[in-house]
């Protein structure tokens, strides 16, 4: 989803923060497999994303069942491993997800300006401003 058009009807709704990333572990999860393209073990996402197994294990499920990351489960040294991938569509709807971020910062920021610029003018005599 595209950030929507400016209008003065829901201005802020932010219709593109999607609700299955916009959490803070899923956030990290699919940032870490995002700059990871080849994927990553169980146990390297569980430490980049500072989570416990079972926690790691339910945000996956989350966002596997969402079609955002595929885990596959093979052994290596005849030790069971899994990794994870994100997929083609989970890549898509995360940039779209940071493209609606990256307009509530710029929105944050001119409010913010605005804020300063209001403060700044407060007190002066209307010759002053």
């Amino acid at each position: 989803m595209k950030a929507k058009p400016k209008t003065s009807e829901g201005r802020f709704a932010y219709e593109g923060l999607d609700r299955v990333i916009h959490e803070r572990a899923r956030l990290s999860v699919l940032t870490s497999l995002l700059t990871n393209p080849r994927g990553l073990t169980f146990s390297d996402l569980k430490q980049l994303c500072a989570l416990t197994d079972g926690n790691l294990s339910r945000h996956l499920s989350v966002l596997e069942s969402a079609k955002m990351v595929e885990i596959a489960k093979g052994h290596e040294r005849n030790r069971p491993q899994t990794v994870c991938r994100i997929t083609p569509n989970g890549r898509k709807r995360y940039l779209e997800y940071l493209s609606t971020l990256e307009q509530v910062v710029r929105d944050a920021a001119k409010g913010a300006t605005e804020v300063q610029r209001t403060d700044l003018m407060r007190g002066l005599t209307p010759r002053e401003a």
